[in-house]
């Protein structure tokens, strides 16, 4: 794509505002930036779409908005599914509201009825939406815990998960085809509104989804019993658990103390550098109030509440995060344990983790008698086995699904990660543990006496720019011709290539098939049993690298992890 042609192509189209006119002004002369915006476009798969808010192809604004919903619904109009309808919701980023009607409007226009909700709302509740309406897809438009420059098009199918390699492909081939200026169908708003091809989502669909997050609970009346000793802050960083998490906690019996500021939906996150939950600085305002009124646990959510982040009071009385891999552990060893408590665990009962979390997972499971499914990372990977078992009737149930990057779900009513009903499960936790004078850093203490010690690193390696894509492929190709021979001075003894769909053993060069999909990841496997896996990330110009490792003591395993995170840093050299 030539991107001076596309450039005066957006400013002569005569379908821009003045507004939108001037930020191509202002760019006239930045070679750098227009090749940006207008050299290339966005890639529709299976995470949508995602990237900074501006003009051009390569970013998202109304029209490339419109131009991928008009891909999907060319995909619902062929597969004779117009008369399903498609449930619409966002966060509160800035723009997040306009995309949002933009793509109701374009569903509108395609004889597609859209169910819009009428503010802003938590993923999984867009997910249970979907599902509880028997629609045929969903869209999200959020950007997660991205900067607030950033916004993105999450697409949904039928079971209430996200589009799969199949869909997403036609999707994006649809899009290919669409003249973004000429080729789109849209409706007026208000019209469609008042002649019913909108259908407005109000506080009747979130009583439904409280009351079937509240069904997810293991033994909430554990919060009451202690409710008045539980002091607990929230803040939901400016975003959409602002309404729905402390009414879930409400509804256990506990008054939550909250952040005031971050109360306050708003896309420039005022407070906070980023609004992400994984990230130590998003908790300053939260551990000050913790420290005011004496509590000793702060909970987070992202701006789309899909995320849960907690810091904790340690015994010297600091706060401490706790990671998604501890937080993941410590509620799977908790729901099993309170589950075989009430007599309602099976030996069919099963778990789910992507492949880059926590091996301490599948310890707890296999000492347990619980079975733990490994898949690829994304949450639709994670629903896919909740849905197979479905399927097949298989006995069972879904104890918990979660991911290192904080999510967590409970129970089949979504096929997304669910940040309220965490919060609800990690309140009830610590209730539980309260009970037995421990608070969750104590409880993490036991956990690792138990099983073990386990300890996870991620490692971010930015790739930006111009060049950013064909560095982040280069490094790929180059680890996966020439693999690492030795890690930290462990040997590696084998080496996952889920592209190629096989583990090989160093030693010997006998293979085994992965059991999984087709994806760019590799993983290294050292002698004494840690797990070094990398990919490049599906939302951010980077490439991740998850060092899992464990050991007998806490001590053994930091000086190992060092190793490790000094070689590691040279993958991509």
């Amino acid at each position: 794509m030539n991107y001076q042609s596309e450039f005066l192509r957006w400013k002569t189209c005569g379908k821009l505002t003045d507004e939108m006119l001037a930020e191509l002004d202002a760019i006239e002369n930045n070679d750098e930036l227009k090749q940006l915006r207008f050299g290339r476009t966005l890639a529709f798969g299976t995470a949508g779409l995602r990237g900074i808010m501006a003009m051009g192809p390569g970013c998202l604004n109304v029209f490339t908005v419109a131009e991928a919903t008009q891909g999907l619904a060319n995909l619902i109009r062929d597969r004779g599914y117009a008369d399903k309808g498609v449930a619409i919701a966002c966060d509160t980023r800035n723009n997040s509201t306009l995309f949002a009607r933009t793509a109701a409007c374009v569903l509108a226009a395609n004889g597609i009825r859209a169910y819009l909700f009428d503010g802003a709302r938590p993923t999984p509740e867009l997910s249970f939406a979907v599902r509880e309406l028997s629609c045929i897809a969903g869209i999200n438009i959020t950007a997660s815990h991205n900067p607030k420059e950033y916004n993105g098009y999450k697409a949904y199918w039928r079971d209430g998960a996200q589009l799969g390699p199949a869909h997403a492909a036609i999707v994006s081939a649809e899009i290919d085809k669409i003249d973004i200026f000429n080729g789109i169908k849209t409706a007026d708003y208000d019209t469609a509104v008042a002649d019913g091809r909108i259908v407005l989502l109000s506080d009747e669909m979130d009583e439904k989804y409280l009351d079937a997050v509240w069904k997810s609970a293991v033994q909430p009346e554990s919060i009451r019993e202690v409710a008045s000793e539980l002091s607990i802050v929230y803040t939901p960083l400016h975003g959409a658990g602002r309404v729905l998490v402390p009414r879930i906690l409400e509804r256990a019996g506990l008054s939550l103390s909250v952040v005031e500021e971050q109360m306050i939906p708003d896309g420039d996150f005022p407070t906070v550098k980023k609004p992400n939950p994984e990230i130590p600085d998003a908790f300053t305002l939260g551990v000050a109030k913790a420290e005011e009124i004496g509590s000793n646990l702060v909970i987070a959510t992202d701006p789309d509440a899909d995320r849960v982040g907690v810091m904790c009071r340690r015994r010297d009385g600091s706060f401490a995060c706790i990671t998604g891999n501890q937080m993941g552990a410590l509620l799977l060893d908790y729901v099993i344990g309170a589950r075989r408590a009430a007599g309602t665990l099976t030996m069919d009962d099963y778990a789910v983790k992507s492949i880059v979390s926590t091996e301490m997972a599948t310890r707890i499971a296999e000492m347990n008698g619980v079975k733990m499914y490994n898949v690829l990372t994304g949450f639709k990977f994670i629903g896919e086995v909740i849905k197979n078992h479905e399927e097949r009737g298989e006995a069972g149930k879904f104890l918990l699904g979660f991911e290192e990057s904080y999510g967590y779900l409970f129970g089949g009513y979504a096929r997304d990660k669910d940040a309220v009903s965490a919060t609800l499960i990690i309140c009830e936790m610590a209730a539980y543990y309260q009970k037995q004078g421990l608070t969750l850093a104590g409880a993490l203490d036991a956990l690792y006496e138990k099983y073990g010690y386990y300890l996870e690193k991620t490692v971010d390696i930015y790739m930006e720019g111009l060049d950013g894509i064909a560095r982040r492929r280069e490094v790929m190709s180059r680890l996966r011709s020439n693999p690492p021979k030795a890690i930290g001075g462990y040997d590696v003894v084998s080496v996952g290539d889920y592209l190629a769909g096989v583990f090989t053993d160093c030693k010997s060069g006998a293979t085994e098939p992965t059991g999984l999909p087709e994806s760019d990841v590799l993983s290294f496997l050292t002698a004494c049993g840690d797990k070094i896996i990398i990919r490049p990330s599906g939302t951010e110009p980077k490439i991740k690298i998850y060092l899992l490792c464990h050991g007998k003591t806490r001590e053994a395993l930091e000086a190992k992890l060092e190793g490790y995170l000094s070689d590691s840093r040279h993958f991509a050299d």
